[in-house]
């Protein structure tokens, strides 16, 4: 039997406010244990919640940046569980008003050998607070409870079932990543909880409109593992409904040194929760003169940069979508574009896809800390352009200037001189390697003048290691040519 994979989301962006979203507490990370939590926090009698306006403002940047509705008027509500580091023994959240309805967020998803750009529907999202967190280590056999994320600001991110593979989930996680740090309302680090995801999973039989049994894999904190989760709680799925078993809907943690997901807990549904509207909050109500102050603020959005890449510098969709991935990158990019020249956009697009790209990758790097300025890879790219170096060289003048970064603009120029990498393109000394080579390889004379075109390419590849690598090859190929036919 053929199995579809049905994927849903649920991230848990941490807002970055300075104080938490019910009190004045601060947010920092690292400090010590019950050091940042107030009688609010801690939930202590007579404590009233106060709405933070910084939240607010963060959650409506995000609708505006997903194309969302963002609801004139929501409501908060308690969702009730018992659990020791939930003081309240409630969390003060968001169930059926939220603040953001609907939206999408883009992603590049590879599928068959082929990119294409994916629409993920979001269903909502809203705000709410954090809990706090069971310390089991050095307690002597006991349980610890550190209350300074209680009240930590959250916005939960909920996508519709529409993610078919795992690749995809993550496709969608990271471009979801880039778009909060994007515009700053989360600092996105995984490693500490910042950003954490839930993969909502469930197969079914190809062609069958009915959703499987769904189990929900909890706190997925990095890409890697995400993918890996998923994979392995298809195969659980797929191999448990063969076999005969029944999916039992429930809330399932990755094990990554064993790599298996296993049980935590069954998974509650909202009446379990026993949502009702918390009442020591009003409702929120969000003014269109609020929104457009919040929009007035706003940094150019992916989007927007994206069809600006297509217009003003004439480089595909796909080229487009890439290099509005992070702004770290569509900032690197557009630097070397202006240095450069806007007729060397195409090739700064294939050049920060290709070479930097995997440099970075092999380096453990990412674009913020590249040791090559984007003037430096701009001279490079003209140094291309003019004809002083071929397309193979730069690779080596880059690997070079990987090696020994400095502050110089011309370092290209100074690596091509110090290595004596420099093209010939001077005609006269061509013409003498290509009659050599000619001499040299009659037999591949003879074959291409019998219409064999791989004999040509021969010829041209033994020209260029007389060179060196070093010849223009246009003029290596169109001096050949000539010689060849006349």
């Amino acid at each position: 039997m053929q199995w579809e994979v049905v994927i849903g989301f649920e991230t848990h962006a941490q807002l970055s406010t300075k104080s938490k979203i019910f009190s004045g507490s601060s947010t920092q990370f690292g400090a010590e244990p019950n050091t940042q939590a107030s009688p609010v926090d801690l939930a202590l009698p007579g404590v009233l919640p106060v709405m933070n306006k910084g939240a607010v403002e963060k959650a409506i940047q995000f609708g505006l940046a997903v194309g969302a509705h963002i609801a004139p008027e929501s409501i908060f509500a308690r969702k009730n569980y018992f659990y020791p580091d939930l003081p309240k023994g409630y969390q003060i959240s968001q169930f059926e008003i939220p603040v953001v309805q609907g939206g999408y967020v883009s992603c590049v998803v590879e599928k068959d050998g082929k990119s294409e750009v994916k629409r993920i529907e979001l269903t909502r999202a809203h705000l709410e607070e954090d809990a706090g967190k069971s310390l089991h280590e050095d307690y002597q056999g006991m349980t610890g409870i550190d209350l300074n994320r209680a009240g930590t600001p959250l916005l939960e991110i909920v996508t519709e079932p529409v993610m078919r593979s795992a690749a995809e989930a993550v496709a969608y996680a990271k471009s979801l990543h880039s778009l909060v740090v994007w515009l700053g309302i989360c600092d996105g680090n995984m490693q500490e909880g910042s950003f954490r995801c839930d993969a909502n999973v469930s197969v079914r039989p190809f062609g069958q409109k009915e959703f499987g049994t769904r189990c929900e894999i909890k706190n997925l904190n990095s890409f890697r593992f995400l993918e890996e989760a998923i994979n392995i709680e298809v195969r659980r799925q797929i191999e448990l409904i063969e076999d005969g078993g029944t999916v039992v809907q429930e809330t399932r943690l990755y094990d990554p040194d064993r790599k298996e997901t296993r049980s935590m807990r069954s998974k509650e549904d909202s009446q379990d929760y026993r949502y009702f509207p918390d009442p020591d909050l009003p409702p929120l109500t969000i003014s269109q003169e609020w929104i457009e102050q919040v929009r007035a603020t706003m940094p150019e959005l992916p989007g927007a940069m994206r069809e600006r890449f297509i217009s003003q510098y004439g480089i595909s969709e796909y080229d487009a979508m890439i290099m509005t991935q992070s702004k770290a990158m569509a900032a690197y990019f557009e630097a070397v574009v202006i240095a450069a020249g806007v007729a060397q956009a195409k090739q700064a697009a294939n050049w920060l896809m290709g070479d930097v790209s995997s440099t970075l990758n092999r380096e453990g790097m990412d674009i913020t800390t590249i040791p090559v300025t984007a003037a430096q890879l701009a001279l490079l790219l003209q140094r291309i352009a003019d004809g002083t170096i071929s397309n193979k060289i730069a690779k080596e003048v880059f690997a070079a200037m990987w090696q020994a970064p400095s502050a110089d603009v011309a370092l290209a120029d100074q690596v091509i001189e110090a290595k004596g990498l420099k093209q010939i393109s001077d005609v006269g000394a061509l013409e003498k390697i290509i009659d050599e080579v000619i001499a040299a390889n009659q037999q591949s004379v003879d074959e291409y003048r019998a219409g064999k075109e791989k004999a040509f390419n021969s010829l041209v590849g033994q020209a260029m290691k007389a060179t060196k690598g070093k010849g223009n090859p246009a003029q290596v190929n169109e001096l050949l040519k000539k010689k060849l036919q006349g």
